[in-house]
């Protein structure tokens, strides 16, 4: 597994707007983890210290309600993950777990702010991909209440061709529960 960020086979294209100098700082400030399927990679409650980059894998954003836990959404590598509770709250505001075996890279957070004081380039890529966060986040959101299970189970299916795996054909590496759970079906 290579640590060095200008090799990183997933440099996104905020990474590409940094200069060589802040590339060897990144390199000098984050470590890389495994996980496997099924494991927690940061949990609803605890201090948030570190920015997370999804290198390799799938994740599930997922939070615990007052009822049950509801996954939010599937994230696939490359993509920065829980930018705003790392950045605006300190303390973990939803759960994160390995939905593949997965490659994590935890970047300091002091460092990464000063990138986005510095590099006007990589702070617009950062807010751009936060604000298609957000309209994603809406737009699932209305799906979700408007539409009914069957649409919800296509749109859900849909996601995992389209987006995640982009192929006709795929193993759902989730459970029935979980599938359930995506939709907001019992």
């Amino acid at each position: 597994m290579k640590n060095e960020c200008i090799d990183c086979a997933c440099i996104l294209k905020s990474s590409r707007t940094l200069k060589d100098c802040q590339i060897e700082k990144l390199e000098n400030n984050h470590v890389v983890v495994e996980f496997s399927k099924g494991d927690s990679i940061i949990k609803q409650g605890m201090f948030s210290t570190n920015i997370i980059f999804l290198r390799r894998g799938v994740a599930k954003i997922h939070i615990t309600g007052p009822y049950h836990e509801q996954i939010v959404r599937l994230i696939k590598a490359p993509s920065y993950m829980a930018l705003p509770t790392t950045i605006g709250n300190k303390i973990n505001q939803y759960s994160v777990t390995a939905v593949l075996d997965s490659e994590v890279c935890f970047i300091d957070l002091a460092l990464f702010n000063r990138l986005i004081e510095e590099n006007k380039e990589f702070s617009s890529y950062i807010i751009l991909e936060l604000c298609k966060n957000e309209l994603e986040a809406y737009r699932r959101c209305a799906n979700r209440t408007q539409k009914q299970t069957r649409g919800n189970l296509a749109d859900m299916l849909l996601e995992f061709s389209d987006h995640i795996f982009e192929a006709d054909e795929f193993t759902l590496p989730i459970s029935q529960s979980d599938i359930g759970n995506l939709v907001d079906a019992s």
